[in-house]
């Protein structure tokens, strides 16, 4: 089985190696052939793994395929765990990078960049590949920070446009806000237990939960809260967690596929994966536990409101992934890892199927992503139409799609917790649901319904995308309605995660949500009547009145509630703190350590400083070198008549 674990992680990067030295040589067609087929490859055999692990009687996978470092003790390997979660990531992973993969053929099929694209979107999954198959800190870092590389590298894509540019700068930043985080959590479980193996440190939790990290004489805190804290300062850059979670909007300067792969199943979901992984320590840590749960709450209602006030087509999918990816965190803080896990992986399809099929329309539009230069647009793009539909009414949790299972589950969780915050988180959740519906169907509406707001030109040439971007929406259709069914129960209230996750008893909320469940069918029923339901229902309603049959309803709103609409807007200001306090305070810091630690103290005293000194001090030894003969005979003479004089007359 190792060979079959090193060549679904290793298949990809082969592929990137290829196309991105050999491109030229290829061609076209040989770099999306050799892409395709090798992320084909880890995808058949990441859905052979799991089903082995489901109902092969394979045992779980905990081994070192590679030593890397020795040092005093410590070993840094190269290792895979693999158990029903590290499994069923692998095949989200590859699924929906496959489809992005096919879809590319088509979406960028006229740009100048086409086979390094091939070679980026391969290489970004070896690194999520590498990431969730890792059984210790050292490799999991290694995939950690490789997906922040390639993510850098495919949102600037586009490197002659200045957006572009700025855009990718700013996700690096940020990632490294959250990476010293990271590090530092890292560093913690390395003093404390010594190791940087999952199966290890998760045996000595109990060590670090009875240790304390001395700050000052008088002040010591916890090391368990430290150390998850540090973990999830780190998932909060790469999960895109108020307040590090402005890279993220900005990240739609890339091309479309990229948006899909990174913003579904990919980068942003490290996060959620890493705190899933490390439940045993973050079940030892009640303070880390709220504070996910608040991070969360606050992340998942509060961007979600900057979706209704947006134009751009994808930028409000990606408030939408932020705010869904605050429901997972919410699903964290609350210990329904699983909950978290399960939203996850349907969020996956259908948030790939609604950028996919946005590229769509992007394509069909001459790469239009304004909705208010749309409408009307079902009748030229029926299959996008439908596949956006499926994504949309599994987004907002409509009874039957995936994505209802998975949120329903997570409110009613967050509902049965007692820790801090969660009345707080509750109320965000709930709400959100209303939110979601409303900038989701308010997307729906302006783009594919209503007057026909596009130029003539456009109008004219208007039809469906080719097949190689149709057939992934499809394909991507069918778990997006159907996946829930069938996965609710083993998931979220069987063992599917019982060898992954651990929930101490005391913090179980599944279980009470669990005691009522009794089928797929019977949860449907449940929650017909359910708060939830009427909250989408009436968005759902609300974006149809005010965005489809009275606009002018829209403008009314607008100019009443002005404050609320300029708040909104301007991102409740987290741009401008970052530009002109964070950027603007990091500059004045820098220039003032270039002034006066650089130019003065380094260049001024230390090297300049100490050049200056040593001719100083020749110039004066130069008068020592006559170059006759008696003046250095006479010194000599009077050195060795010092010499015996201190030897005479020393005490």
């Amino acid at each position: 089985m190792q060979l079959i674990y090193l060549t679904i992680a290793l298949a990809p990067l082969a592929a990137a190696v290829v196309a991105g030295l050999f491109g030229r040589v290829i061609g076209r067609t040989g770099a999306h052939s050799i892409t395709i087929l090798a992320v084909g490859v880890s995808c058949v055999l990441s859905f052979y793994v799991l089903y082995e692990q489901l109902f092969g009687g394979m045992a779980p996978f905990d081994g070192a395929i590679y030593t890397w470092l020795v040092s005093d003790g410590l070993r840094m390997e190269v290792g895979f765990l693999i158990d029903h979660l590290s499994a069923m990531m692998m095949v989200v992973v590859t699924f929906v990078s496959l489809m992005v993969h096919i879809y590319t053929i088509g979406y960028m099929a006229d740009d100048p960049g086409y086979q390094r694209f091939f070679s980026y979107i391969s290489l970004f999954t070896f690194s999520m590949l590498m990431l969730v198959m890792s059984n210790n800190f050292m490799q999991l870092f290694f995939g950690w920070e490789a997906v922040g590389l390639v993510s850098y590298l495919l949102i600037g894509f586009w490197y002659t446009r200045p957006t572009a540019i700025f855009a990718n700068l700013k996700a690096f930043l940020v990632n490294r806000v959250g990476d010293f985080g990271f590090v530092l959590g890292i560093a913690a479980i390395l003093k404390f237990t010594g190791s940087l193996d999952y199966a290890t440190v998760f045996d000595h939790a109990g060590q670090i939960a009875g240790a304390q990290l001395q700050v000052s004489s008088t002040i010591a805190w916890p090391a368990i809260t430290f150390t998850c804290i540090c973990l999830f300062i780190g998932a909060m850059a790469k999960s895109a967690q108020v307040p590090l979670h402005v890279w993220l909007p900005d990240s739609m300067e890339g091309p479309t596929p990229i948006s899909a792969l990174i913003h579904a199943a990919t980068m942003v979901t490290a996060g959620i994966f890493m705190v899933a992984r490390m439940s045993p320590l973050f079940e030892l840590s009640q303070t880390a536990l709220s504070m996910v749960l608040i991070i969360g709450a606050s992340t998942a209602f509060f961007m979600g409101l900057l979706g209704i006030v947006n134009n751009d087509i994808k930028r409000v999918i990606a408030y939408s992934t932020i705010s869904q990816l605050g429901y997972m965190t919410v699903a964290l803080g609350a210990s329904a890892y699983s909950a978290g896990i399960f939203h996850l992986m349907t969020h996956a399809f259908f948030k790939a199927l609604l950028f996919l099929a946005a590229g769509s329309v992007i394509i069909a539009m001459h790469h239009e992503q304004d909705m208010r230069k749309m409408g009307g647009l079902r009748k030229y793009l029926p299959i996008t139409y439908w596949t956006f539909l499926v994504g949309s009414l599994a987004l907002i949790g409509c009874p039957g799609t995936s994505g209802f299972f998975s949120k329903d589950a997570i409110i009613d969780a967050v509902h049965v917790s007692h820790l801090t915050g969660s009345g707080y988180a509750y109320f965000c959740v709930l709400t959100g649901v209303f939110i979601t519906a409303l900038y989701t169907f308010r997307m729906f509406f302006m783009t594919f319904h209503g007057s026909e707001r596009m130029d003539r030109h456009t109008q004219e040439h208007l039809h469906e995308s080719p097949w190689v971007v149709t057939v992934p929406l499809i394909m991507l259709a069918i778990p997006s309605a159907l996946i829930g069914w069938f996965t609710v129960k083993p998931m979220l209230f069987g063992n599917f995660f019982s060898d992954s996750i651990k929930v101490l008893p005391a913090h179980d909320v599944l279980g009470p949500v669990g005691e009522e469940f009794h089928s797929s069918g019977y949860f449907l029923l449940h929650a017909v009547g359910s708060l939830p339901l009427w909250l989408a229902a009436s968005g759902a309603f609300t974006a149809w009145l005010f965005f489809l049959k009275k606009p002018e309803l829209a403008d009314s709103a607008e100019r009443s509630f002005k404050w609320l609409h300029t708040v909104l807007v301007d991102k409740f200001g987290f741009d401008w703190f970052n530009e002109h306090v964070i950027v603007a305070g990091a500059r004045l810091l820098g220039g003032g350590l270039w002034r006066g630690g650089d130019e003065i103290v380094i260049d001024g005293g230390m090297v300049n400083g100490s050049a200056r000194l040593v001719g100083w001090f020749s110039s004066v030894m130069r008068y020592a070198q006559s170059g006759y003969l008696y003046h250095y005979a006479f010194a000599m003479i009077l050195g060795l008549a010092s010499l015996l004089l201190w030897l005479i007359w020393r005490p």
